[in-house]
């Protein structure tokens, strides 16, 4: 039996909803059927109008368990709520490899970040009728330098009961080497960790679900991985969905929702979690 011997409780997070329809459909799914317990909203997308919150609303009363959350987002192809947000590239939020240099380099506004967050926070409150339970950000630019300050800035004066998502794993390092992609989320996780902790923002304790989702791995296996190391409170991330054509022109990230979706929604991951003596209640 692979997993720890005593029960683990994790958070099993859905992020994009309001991307689309189909993704929209395929995450309040498997919220009714129990099969995840939080699901990231992204009030900036196209399909987190009324309809698409209601549909959620009712999903959601369906599982007392399941959070819902902002997905804050600050990378294109989107657009920001607040006018005067800067740099935009062609009126949207910058792509995302120069949204993270820019950065790195200390090259961003942080109090026009800090308002777009605002922003962002007060329209999931005034669609949901709630603040959010916890916040965490598209692409992860929550953990990104200088976002990370006005994101917790932002959250604490917005959401004060909400956690913040933060993106480092438990793994020895011998274990994370020729994986760059993790090896910089866990770099950068590690200063945003020291910053909430100094805000008093609680943040989950463990984090997986980053994968290079290119398909080559059966999502079954790399699920199987991802429960081995989440310790009890840990979240990890998904993307079920299915595919349409808003996805289409949004996001490279297409016939791999359906796979997790699959999977998600199948008995196997049922047994996994019974064997792995992990709940999501």
């Amino acid at each position: 039996m692979s997993g720890s011997d005593s029960q683990r409780r994790i958070w099993l997070c859905a992020d994009d909803y309001g991307i689309s329809p189909g993704v929209n459909r395929a995450i309040c799914d498997l919220i009714e059927r129990k099969r995840i317990n939080a699901t990231s909203v992204m009030v900036v997308g196209p399909a987190a109008g009324r309809d698409d919150i209601d549909a959620l609303k009712t999903a959601a009363s369906s599982n007392p368990h399941c959070a819902v959350g902002l997905h804050a987002t600050l990378t294109a192809p989107f657009h920001p709520l607040t006018m005067h947000y800067r740099p935009l590239e062609g009126g949207l939020f910058l792509p995302l490899a120069k949204m993270l240099r820019l950065s790195l380099l200390r090259r961003l506004d942080r109090e026009m970040i800090h308002d777009e967050l605002k922003a962002q926070i007060a329209a999931f409150t005034e669609r949901l009728g709630r603040a959010p339970d916890y916040v965490d950000g598209h692409q992860h630019v929550q953990i990104f330098p200088q976002v990370r300050d006005a994101f917790l800035s932002a959250v604490k004066e917005t959401a004060p009961s909400a956690w913040v998502r933060q993106c480092g794993r438990r793994q020895p390092l011998t274990q994370r080497l020729g994986m760059p992609k993790a090896l910089l989320l866990d770099a950068l996780s590690a200063g945003f960790r020291r910053r909430a902790a100094r805000a008093s923002v609680a943040f989950n304790p463990g984090f997986a679900g980053a994968y290079d989702f290119n398909g080559a791995s059966e999502f079954s296996v790399l699920m199987q991985g991802f429960l081995d190391g989440s310790p009890d409170g840990g979240l990890i991330m998904c993307h079920p969905g299915f595919v349409d054509d808003i996805l289409v022109a949004l996001d490279p990230l297409t016939g791999q929702r359906e796979r997790e979706y699959a999977f998600l929604s199948g008995d196997g991951f049922g047994d996994m979690l019974a064997a792995n003596k992990v709940t999501l209640r």
